[in-house]
């Protein structure tokens, strides 16, 4: 009789243990989901914004190209034809 006590000793604190670290499995992946989703929505801003400042630059790569002063000081190098080997 005393086995049997001390077993259902056993099973009443192992299922408790357990439905603690359900409970606790499960609040750490609702704060991993947004974690996660905060994530996703930093690294959409991040790629719009990137996409924007790239348009940006190429805007102002051309403006400089297209300007006399800048092309006074900064004469594209002359090409260099390369020679076929036989």
């Amino acid at each position: 009789m005393d086995t049997l006590i001390k077993a259902d000793i056993f099973f009443f604190i192992s299922s408790v243990a357990t439905v603690i670290l359900t409970v606790l499995l499960a609040v750490a992946l609702f704060y991993f989901i947004r974690a996660g989703q905060n994530l996703y929505a930093i690294s959409e801003k991040l790629q719009t914004h990137f996409k924007e400042s790239e348009e940006f630059i190429f805007d102002l790569k051309e403006k400089l190209e297209s300007n006399l002063l800048f092309r006074m000081f900064f004469s594209p190098a002359p090409r260099k034809k390369s020679k076929k080997t036989k």
